[in-house]
């Protein structure tokens, strides 16, 4: 069974949102989790922006990277220039992507605007997950 792993600075947004995708489209053939760096939270927004395209992600919580994990992936996608800096050496034969998303939780403005910012990044990490189930 394939293993894949999204990864993050806080694994509060990004990489949470490529779980739950991936959960969803990737299906039961696949293991999927996500981790950080370092633990934030979930962050609210996310489950709400997920929600909104029928997924729930509630239930998930940040995680930090886990090392047996990792080195039993086939495939690990960092989501920000932080993780893939500071993530543990995988072996060689474990493939790497990385998806530089610009941090939603880092965004101003008014509250419909960090929304919208929230919802770009998850209709990118969308088609880069759908890209994948297209190349297993």
């Amino acid at each position: 069974m394939p293993q894949i792993y999204f990864l993050c600075t806080g694994n509060s947004c990004r990489s949470q949102m490529a779980e739950g995708f991936a959960k969803q489209l990737l299906g039961p053939e696949w293991r999927v989790a996500s981790a950080g760096v370092e633990t934030h939270g979930l962050n609210p927004q996310a489950v709400a922006v997920m929600a909104e395209v029928g997924i729930d992600i509630s239930e998930q919580y940040s995680k930090l990277i886990d090392n047996d994990y990792l080195q039993s992936s086939d495939l690990v996608v960092t989501l920000c220039g932080d993780a893939r800096d500071k993530c543990p050496v995988a072996p060689p034969n474990v493939q790497r992507l990385h998806w530089p998303l610009p941090d939603p939780a880092a965004a101003t403005g008014t509250p419909n605007e960090i929304r919208g910012a929230f919802r770009q990044v998850r209709d990118d990490i969308q088609q880069r997950v759908q890209a994948l189930r297209g190349a297993k």
